[in-house]
């Protein structure tokens, strides 16, 4: 008789990381690859945090760190705040994660209990609901579509039937790019100090936007948890390294947890992440780079039948509505990898309810992968009209 398997276990995967398993399988066999499907820069980390590293390994032990990151770090990510959202975040509130993931983790486990209700919008960041489901929390997923550019109101919010013990918002948000203006962020933050809603908001691609800037809701509520990453704007995707900032009352429950589920954060990605505030003009040729690959695709896709697309406002996603071309996106992305070599998430990944008419487009990569993948999928396109 076989030995049990934990039902926490039993989630829905992480498409994304299978659709980038089957493109890296074709790769394999030595057909090529045009990489739309996953949220990683093509850029390497600026080379001074590549010197830090390599001196780091050099000069140092590498040893385990203080759970809550090297000191150095947290008083760096202070003097962004400041310098940023001009804020005062004293370097205490901040706690060093490894990745975003972690900090998901240690926010869900520090602030919800087994049975409790948070809201994530759909289509949203899968993780979310996968890791709460395997924590025991009940998730509340909230439709949200074009009709509000994809993003929560506190409209919507004030119509759930149930309530909520938590939220979680990300502005610009991954699958869509969309973004809370500042009016509606600072809604949905008075609106949860209202409820007495413990606020998670997701800001991992602040530093990433294309009209405006992105603001923090530690603007609006103290008592929000705040997660971002080292990974999206700062180019250090593989490095798995990342921050919350939490309320003061937090950062000893954050710690214990911290202590037992990751003794400390990645010293090496620590260390040599303390150089990356001094790069934010190669950074913000990131982001230029990223301007021009969503221009491309906002002319292109429309000629290959893509002609329904979400407002996208920062991150480096497009969303597409594809409901004239498929019933079954993730069918469809299947067939375009196979026939044209362009990887892409299929929306299913994102939304249960919606996501077979959907599909993401990232562009995060190389404009010259960019061009060729929208030629690509217009020939394609443009072939099959022809049958």
């Amino acid at each position: 008789m076989a030995l049990k398997i934990a039902k926490r276990s039993d989630i829905s995967p992480f498409i994304v990381m299978d659709v980038m398993r089957s493109a890296n399988a074709r790769e394999a066999t030595g057909k090529d690859v045009l990489h739309l499907e996953v949220g990683q820069p093509s850029t390497p980390a600026p080379k001074p945090v590549i010197e830090a590293a390599k001196l780091a390994l050099d000069n140092q032990l590498l040893g385990y760190t203080d759970s809550l990151g090297i000191l150095l770090l947290r008083q760096r990510l202070s003097d962004y705040y400041k310098a940023y959202y001009n804020l005062l975040i004293p370097d205490d509130r901040i706690v060093i994660t490894t990745g975003s993931s972690g900090a998901f983790i240690l926010s869900f486990l520090s602030v919800f209990e087994h049975g409790d209700k948070v809201g994530v919008t759909s289509p949203g960041y899968p993780a979310y609901k996968n890791i709460l489901r395997a924590l025991g929390v009940e998730v509340i997923e909230i439709q949200v579509n074009a009709d509000t550019a994809f993003q929560l109101s506190t409209e919507v919010l004030s119509n759930i039937k149930v309530s909520l013990d938590g939220l979680i918002i990300a502005s610009p948000s991954n699958p869509t790019g969309s973004m809370l203006s500042n009016a509606s962020l600072e809604a949905i933050c008075s609106w949860c100090d209202a409820q007495k809603v413990r606020l998670i908001s997701d800001e991992i691609y602040h530093g990433i936007t294309f009209q405006r800037k992105a603001n923090t809701a530690l603007c609006y509520n103290q008592n929000a948890i705040i997660v971002n990453s080292f990974s999206k704007y700062f180019s250090m995707t593989g490095w798995r390294l990342g921050w919350m900032v939490v309320p003061e009352n937090l950062t000893r429950p954050v710690e214990r947890l911290a202590q037992n589920f990751f003794i400390s954060p990645p010293t090496l990605s620590q260390l040599a992440a303390v150089s990356i505030f001094d790069c934010v003009d190669e950074l913000d040729t990131n982001v230029d780079r990223y301007a021009r690959n969503r221009s491309i695709l906002l002319t292109e896709l429309p000629k290959a039948g893509f002609k329904k697309i979400a407002p996208s406002d920062g991150a480096f996603y497009l969303y597409a509505d594809v409901s004239s071309l498929t019933c079954d996106s993730e069918a469809f992305c299947a067939k375009i990898l196979a026939e044209t070599g362009v990887a892409m998430t299929p929306g299913v990944d994102f939304d249960d309810r919606f996501g077979r008419n959907f599909v993401r487009f990232s562009y995060a990569g190389a404009t010259t992968d960019i061009i060729e993948a929208s030629k690509r999928l217009v020939q394609s396109y443009l072939h099959a009209s022809r049958r």
